[in-house]
């Protein structure tokens, strides 16, 4: 597409693969999610235990099992990171589709564990939540078809996105998963905004994502039940996020000590969706600062160097993975301090679980391949030929 606007430019031969791929990555990114991984081991060893004690296994079970999924998911980033913008493409779209398939079929083959949504499939040694997996491949194929809108006689590539957008939305919904559900809609919001949506639209939008609000609102007593306990002026102490906004409370600024925390045997998400209560009771707001710094990190380098691309596809396709990235992180973190109703949302590469690390390191590796250098002229050097 792009190379029949403005022409192809050839790759450098006879580098080898590895030092080529290491000049041309993001280095400090990549550097961000190690550390992040890093984190996420570390609080696991004290988050954990109190969990693998009530269920019978030995004190450092699921760190142990954190491990492999991690040591997956980064072999998945760093193949990812391998390879080529159009085979990104290409595998996204069979991943989508195969996610989609499995999405549609949870009603039928799925269960809740016992939580009131059909988000998994059980495979007795672990458990699968095809929704992980779908985010990045839609995303991906969402930005392909805008992409497509920019050719001359090209398809209407924004309104086959849109349909897209809707019909996963509505699967989602059914689960009930309405944490994924704007996650899969805010990304596809922000890559039509980069691509040139127009201001009716994106206000038509935000009047629709009220109106299903209310309507989800009025008619399910699982969204009900979440928005009832965010907006009540009192905080029942017993409850998730009352024993979590306790625990950073009198975590203060360097914490109460390492081990010393006692909300990881109280909240049973601790290792999961309430990860950063844990990191903010045992190691304070200044390991929290860190976290946050290095999510903003990724998010920020990233976009700034799609700033420069010129492949309307790359640049798309890229947003919405840096900005996904950014606010899942985002939204796990004010769910804890109560900025945000409940969403039973993981935080990328640090809470527990396979689907979630493994996913993020697909998606992770996506955007890295997408934001390494090529040798092509930048977006800025193509319009300032055309001004000539």
């Amino acid at each position: 597409m792009t190379e029949m606007v403005y022409g192809t430019v050839p790759m450098q031969g006879g580098e080898p693969i590895l030092p080529r791929w290491w000049n041309t990555i993001d280095r400090w990114s990549l550097s961000c999610i190690l550390l992040l991984f890093g984190v996420g081991l570390l609080l696991g060893l004290a988050a954990s235990p109190p969990l693998a004690a009530r269920n019978g296994f030995e004190p450092f079970y699921y760190v142990k099992k954190q491990a492999v999924f991690g040591g997956a998911a980064l072999m998945a980033l760093w193949i990812t990171t391998l390879m080529s913008p159009v085979l990104v493409r290409r595998l996204a779209v069979i991943g989508f589709m195969g996610s989609f398939v499995a999405l549609a079929l949870l009603p039928v083959f799925g269960t809740d564990f016992g939580k009131g949504a059909v988000r998994w499939y059980s495979l007795g040694f672990a458990s699968l939540q095809p929704s992980e997996f779908l985010k990045p491949g839609f995303i991906v194929v969402a930005a392909w078809m805008l992409a497509a809108s920019y050719e001359v006689g090209g398809p209407p590539g924004k309104t086959f996105s849109l349909i897209l957008c809707v019909t996963v939305v509505a699967f989602l919904a059914l689960q009930p998963d309405f944490g994924q559900a704007a996650l899969v809609l805010f990304s596809w919001g922000v890559m039509y905004f980069v691509a040139g949506a127009p201001i009716t639209l994106l206000v038509g939008l935000a009047a629709s994502v009220v109106f299903l609000g209310t309507f989800a609102y009025n008619n399910s007593q699982h969204f009900a039940r979440r928005i009832d306990g965010f907006l009540s002026a009192d905080l029942d102490p017993t409850t998730q996020l009352g024993y979590a906004t306790n625990a950073i409370r009198e975590g203060g600024f360097w914490g109460v000590g390492v081990g010393e925390g006692q909300v990881k045997w109280s909240l049973p998400d601790a290792h999961t969706d309430f990860i950063i209560a844990v990191a903010a009771e045992e190691y304070g707001l200044l390991l929290v600062m860190c976290i946050i710094a290095l999510y903003a990190t990724v998010v920020v380098r990233s976009l700034i160097r799609l700033m420069r691309e010129r492949d309307p596809f790359i640049r798309l396709a890229g947003t919405g993975l840096a900005c996904v990235f950014g606010v899942q992180a985002m939204i796990n973190m004010g769910v804890a301090v109560r900025l945000l109703p409940a969403k039973g949302m993981t935080l990328p590469f640090v809470s527990y679980g396979g689907s979630s690390v493994i996913a993020s390191g697909i998606a992770v590796g996506m955007l890295l391949a997408f934001t390494r250098v090529r040798p092509q002229g930048e977006i800025g050097d193509i319009l300032i030929q055309r001004g000539r």
